[in-house]
């Protein structure tokens, strides 16, 4: 038989343990459907963030980055590196976003739909990325690059947008 040590109380010398064989499926509580009550106060304590809104803040911390960038440098070619930069994020992910806001019929096909945009996403990227040196002849690796760290890093804010 197996064992697990999940803690040790610090009041009594032997540490608890629980037998694999008690880890019944039987003892989980069975699964049941919201009444539609109940699923209005789970949505209204979940607030959705539509992606659509994450993808406005992307493209416009980018333009911001880019703008930026480019007023500091006093660079034409800065700012459009920087600017591509966020087009590197942005297209991608919308359409990661137009892939994941069609309606699905099962969660089976909602992750495999999932895991084939995600991919189409990541590709998309990658092909931008060597795209890069013939769309803005010529590039500024750094500022492309720091332009889409940043906008990469506005999905950790739309965490803390969403009500945290």
């Amino acid at each position: 038989m197996t064992h697990v040590r999940l803690s040790s109380a610090p009041s009594s010398p032997q540490p608890r343990v629980i037998a694999a064989a008690d880890w019944d499926e039987e003892q989980e509580e069975p699964v049941r459907a919201l009444s539609e009550r109940e699923a209005r106060e789970l949505k209204a304590r979940l607030p959705m963030l539509s992606p659509w809104r994450v993808l406005g803040l992307q493209a416009a911390v980018g333009l911001g980055v880019a703008a930026l960038i480019g007023g500091v440098t006093a660079s034409g070619v800065i700012f459009w590196s920087a600017l591509y930069g966020m087009v590197a994020v942005v297209v991608p992910s919308l359409l990661l976003a137009r892939g994941m806001t069609k309606r699905v019929d099962s969660a089976v096909t909602a992750a495999a739909g999932f895991m084939a945009w995600e991919f189409l996403k990541i590709g998309a990227s990658i092909a931008m990325l060597v795209l890069a040196p013939k769309v803005v002849p010529v590039l500024s690796w750094p500022a492309l690059l720091v332009t889409l760290a940043v906008c990469i890093k506005v999905n950790w804010l739309a965490l803390l947008w969403r009500g945290h």
